[in-house]
């Protein structure tokens, strides 16, 4: 079942002389609970894309269906509201908030959103991503693993429909990096949920079940690996 679809989907930065096509008439869609890899050389438009799929940049044109809705046709308001539930976004730098600890991070978009912490999913999350114990520690009192381990956490609180992963292991060791490609294949499968990573490591994206490879923001080869 479509999940996500893509329709000719351009951007443009700039102006004149200035002027950069990030993506470039760009289509495709993407059924629930597959695990794709997206990815490209730096510059390729892969990251634009992912921040387009994710709610926080408006593409040029074309157009985002996210679960049969199209996602820019929405107001600024309902907007901000599929950003917080339908996707959950994992980046390479954690984007964890200094002062608050494990479990305040983890349960801020909820609370953000004003719903009730579900504390069974909370504890489901705390053990699957080895985090017990840790629950009342700063993200300064975490190694870079816990760290990502904590924004996973964060991205699944909300049991998003989609999980945007932009490089996610991109400040891990090779260890780290595998387990936290693990976890995320895990709750790929445990919760249904879809992934969407970028990558530049190749062992990552030859576990996806479909790699997307972008150069010069157009699609240049869409590869199914498993079925």
């Amino acid at each position: 079942m479509e999940i996500l679809r893509v329709e000719h989907l351009s951007k443009i930065y700039g102006k004149g002389d200035n002027q950069v096509k990030a993506l470039n008439d760009v289509s495709f869609s993407i059924n629930k609970g597959d695990f794709v890899a997206i990815i490209g050389p730096s510059g390729s438009g892969k990251s634009t894309l992912l921040h387009i799929l994710g709610g926080i940049d408006k593409p040029t044109s074309g157009k985002v269906y996210m679960d049969n809705t199209d996602v820019y046709q929405q107001d600024e308001e309902k907007l901000a509201i599929f950003r917080r539930r339908q996707v959950g976004l994992i980046y390479q730098f954690y984007n964890l908030i200094p002062v608050l600890n494990v479990v305040e991070n983890m349960t801020l978009p909820m609370l953000m959103d004003g719903q009730k912490v579900n504390k069974q999913r909370l504890g489901e999350l705390l053990t699957t991503l080895k985090l017990e114990g840790r629950e009342k520690h700063l993200p300064n009192q975490l190694s870079g693993g816990q760290q990502q381990r904590v924004s996973i956490g964060r991205a699944l609180m909300n049991a998003p429909a989609v999980v945007l992963a932009d490089e996610p292991t991109g400040n891990l060791d090779s260890k780290n990096s595998q387990e936290i490609v693990d976890l995320l294949k895990l709750s790929n499968k445990k919760y249904g949920q879809t992934l969407i990573v970028i990558t530049h490591d190749e062992n990552i994206a030859l576990q996806a079940d479909r790699i997307i490879a972008i150069e010069d923001g157009m699609i240049f080869r869409d590869e199914v690996l498993k079925k």
